[in-house]
């Protein structure tokens, strides 16, 4: 006679809790896979030319990885009423040499350039881990459909920051333009990583509020490198 499997009817089983802590694992353990390509990358460097390209490529795919899980954490916790900003003074030039710098063997793999234009004493309140997340997220994409250089770029206008991050590639499609003027209730986020990275975006950015304003994202193709921009801008 085969064991019935089935939670027993008086017990509950939120199934959403279970998938948070199934992420919250994985995301250790791509963390600990990332150190180990990173050791290896300083291993074959300037050795073996295609074992270095399939180590940059695992490398990005890891990150990539990565951010999804912890956006996927970041929602689960934000819908949980569980997720309080951490709200504290950081200089921009910091978090973004730490995203480059995460990002830094694919960057040079792929022969890349990175112009960082931030004034050094440029600092904001914000929830530096959520911000770095997002940024980061953008820029890996950016790092995908570029052709040759990204630049990014912040600087406090009208009281507010705004932080640019321009690529020279093809520019963003028509649909994820579209979803940055859809009410967030209406995004599709069976639309794959692209939807889930924007959803992100606009509700980290939302959330930073002050004297009565609050954060926000645009998506517009063209810029100083002629493909996409994307800008944050925080109160």
């Amino acid at each position: 006679m085969n064991e019935d499997l089935r939670p027993d009817h008086n017990s509950t089983i939120d199934f959403s809790t279970v998938l948070a802590s199934a992420v919250h694992d994985m995301k250790n353990s791509l963390c600990m896979l990332i150190q180990s390509i990173d050791q290896l990358s300083g291993d074959t460097a300037n050795k073996n030319e295609k074992e270095s390209n399939e180590l940059a490529k695992i490398h990005y795919e890891a990150s990539r990885l990565n951010t999804n899980l912890l956006q996927l954490l970041s929602l689960y916790r934000a819908e949980k009423n569980q997720l309080p900003l951490m709200i504290e003074e950081h200089y921009l030039d910091d978090i973004c040499d730490e995203v480059i710098e995460t990002n830094r063997f694919y960057i040079e793999n792929r022969d890349l350039s990175i112009e960082l234009n931030v004034q050094p004493d440029l600092a904001w309140y914000m929830d530096g881990s959520l911000i770095a997340n997002l940024l980061n997220d953008i820029i890996v994409n950016a790092l995908r459909y570029t052709k040759t250089k990204i630049k990014v770029s912040a600087h406090e206008k009208n009281n507010q920051l705004v932080l640019t991050i321009e690529d020279d590639g093809d520019g963003y499609p028509q649909s994820m333009l579209e979803i940055t003027e859809m009410p967030m209730q209406d995004i599709n986020l069976n639309a794959g990583r692209t939807g889930l990275g924007l959803f992100f975006a606009r509700m980290i950015a939302s959330a930073h509020t002050n004297k009565g304003k609050c954060g926000e994202i645009a998506l517009t193709n063209g810029g100083e490198l002629g493909g996409s921009t994307f800008t944050l801008t925080l109160p």
